[in-house]
């Protein structure tokens, strides 16, 4: 999955109020930022197989330590303790180690059975909608545009950056999520990959930071 874990990032801003945006969508996305980093030092791996599933050609080998669900546990609890040491809100600290741990329940949807319960063991999970497009897209468009509603609703813009920096992340994300479907598979190279995603995730978490630090709570949401 990639555009619905931004949904959920989304919707917890109604949660959350004083956690940042920039900050939810690295929670929802933190294994995943997390994996380029393993792959490029052998860690985890990974291979392009072109048509290995009707949405992308990633054929995931081994990933126990950022996409096990023990891990995204781990992860998730992990985040959470140091949030709390460093703002001591306990409320927005639980709501990042559950967007830390939700990555692994949303990957669950779409992936093939590659999804590792443990790092010791080889039982894996996967309900496979990535075998279907137009299921896959209905269902991540779904998530998040319900997220996007969410935040819209408890957000309003303070300026004109506010409003369409917004629309801009918004059209990234789909461009993004549209180009992985219906785009040529990416060269199996772990080095453009690792390259590419980076850049991508640093551009993404930059507009996330960049749209939220111009909108401002409605005073209506209570924190």
């Amino acid at each position: 999955m990639f555009i619905g874990h931004f949904g959920l990032s989304f919707a917890a801003k109604k949660i959350a109020p004083r956690v940042s945006l920039v900050t939810l969508f690295a929670a929802t996305q933190f294994v995943d930022i997390l994996w380029p980093f393993m792959l490029i030092f052998n860690i985890e791996k990974v291979a392009v197989v072109p048509g290995y599933t009707k949405v992308n050609a990633y054929d995931f080998l081994y990933f126990p330590y950022t996409h096990s669900l023990l891990m995204g546990i781990i992860w998730g609890i992990l985040a959470a303790f140091i949030y709390f040491l460093l703002k001591k809100d306990i409320r927005s600290a639980v709501v990042i180690g559950l967007c830390v741990l939700s990555h692994w329940f949303f990957d669950l949807i779409v992936h093939t059975t590659d999804l590792p319960i443990t790092p010791f063991s080889n039982y894996k999970m996967g309900f496979g909608l990535w075998n279907h497009i137009a299921a896959t897209l209905i269902i991540e468009f779904l998530i998040f545009f319900g997220g996007l509603f969410v935040y819209t609703s408890v957000t309003t813009a303070k300026n004109k950056k506010g409003k369409w920096g917004l629309w801009g992340l918004i059209v990234l994300l789909v461009a993004v999520t549209l180009s992985n479907t219906f785009g040529p598979p990416p060269p199996d190279s772990v080095k453009i990959l690792f390259i590419s995603f980076v850049i991508l995730m640093a551009l993404i978490l930059f507009l996330a930071g960049w749209v939220d630090k111009n909108r401002k709570i409605k005073l209506s949401i209570d924190e």
